[in-house]
């Protein structure tokens, strides 16, 4: 891992831990956890005691915990991104599998070449 992919992988980490540390302050069960993929994540279990994994997207500065743009919130602002997925675990998760974000940036950019 570079320097760059150490510092982001610090800001991932900070991030959620945060939303976790604020998430727990409201009394929502969540635990930080470093998974068998190696990455960072906080597990946040609902009304009906299931639990998600919220994942932190950089190039987009989104906390995810699906695919469906209801299960996103930006992390600029971790107090109200707490209070989108309090609110999200509260009602229950979508029912289903969670879905995963990924963008092909390379793609995109072919997209716009001329």
């Amino acid at each position: 891992m570079n320097t760059i992919q150490r510092q982001q992988r610090a800001y991932q980490e900070a991030l959620l831990v945060a939303l976790r540390n604020e998430l727990a302050e409201r009394g929502v069960t969540a635990a930080f956890v470093i998974g068998d993929d190696d990455r960072p994540r906080v597990e946040v279990m609902d009304v009906h005691l299931v639990t998600r994994r919220v994942y932190v997207h950089l190039p987009f500065m989104w906390f995810y915990w699906g695919d469906q743009p209801d299960e996103r919130v930006s992390c600029t602002d971790v107090p109200r991104a707490v209070a989108r997925v309090q609110e999200a675990a509260a009602a229950g998760w979508n029912p289903g599998e969670q879905g995963e974000i990924s963008f092909n940036l390379h793609q995109i950019a072919q997209a716009y070449r001329f």
